[in-house]
């Protein structure tokens, strides 16, 4: 049988990252377009919000 769970944990840098099934939308309630695996910004510094881009790094 196939683990349909989703997973969801914070990295110590503030990312999170979620693996699985999910609806992903605004605030709106627009839906917003992802893979399986995907990493949403913790910091806010990102230039493809929600999504992570690495900024925190800088």
């Amino acid at each position: 049988m196939k683990d349909n769970s989703t997973n969801i944990f914070r990295k110590s840098k503030g990312q999170i990252v979620i693996e699985g099934q999910v609806s992903l939308t605004d605030e709106k309630g627009n839906k917003i377009k992802h893979g399986k695996k995907f990493t949403l910004c913790g910091c806010n510094k990102s230039k493809n919000l929600p999504f992570c881009d690495g900024a925190h790094k800088d």
